[in-house]
């Protein structure tokens, strides 16, 4: 091939690798985002449902005061035993939801900074290809040593 047709394909070679590179980094950055965007959502859905059984707690447990003191019974004793254990059992309860969503924030997190990661290597690993490519085709697109018999062993004398 001429000279002017291998640095023409030369070029496309790397402006093809570059494209692609950017391509890569671009995908895991945007990747990155959504996954944060996930982590925000789930957070601030988990805010949501901790207010909304607090809601309910607080409801059921001024309904069970008000069913007390209709009844004419104290607030004290039996009744009122019942009332701070289930309202300690929801209380472990929200504590172990709320540490499951904490969980799940920091693993959607990890894998944003995974996918950054992974899009910047995959990135770096075109930009090493390209230039490998590019490289042969400048040095007239022999292979290095694979065909030109160095150090192989099975030529005949």
């Amino acid at each position: 091939m001429p000279v002017p047709v291998l640095a023409i394909l030369a070029g496309l070679v790397a402006a093809s690798g570059a494209v692609s590179a950017r391509g890569s980094y671009v995908s895991g950055k945007v990747q990155q985002q959504e996954l944060e965007r996930q982590a925000e959502q789930e957070r601030i859905a988990a805010e949501g449902r901790e207010l909304q059984r607090r809601e309910e707690l607080n409801d059921a447990l001024a309904a069970r005061q008000m069913a007390l003191a209709t009844s004419g019974l104290a607030g004290e004793g039996t009744p009122q035993s019942i009332a701070l254990s289930a309202a300690e059992k929801i209380g472990m309860g929200e504590g172990l939801e709320s540490l499951t969503t904490n969980l799940k924030t920091a693993q959607m997190r990890r894998q944003a900074a995974n996918a950054r990661k992974t899009g910047k290597l995959q990135a770096a690993s075109t930009l090493l290809s390209t230039a490998t490519q590019v490289a042969m085709l400048r040095g007239g697109g022999e292979k290095p040593d694979a065909e030109s018999g160095g150090g192989g062993g099975g030529g005949t004398t």
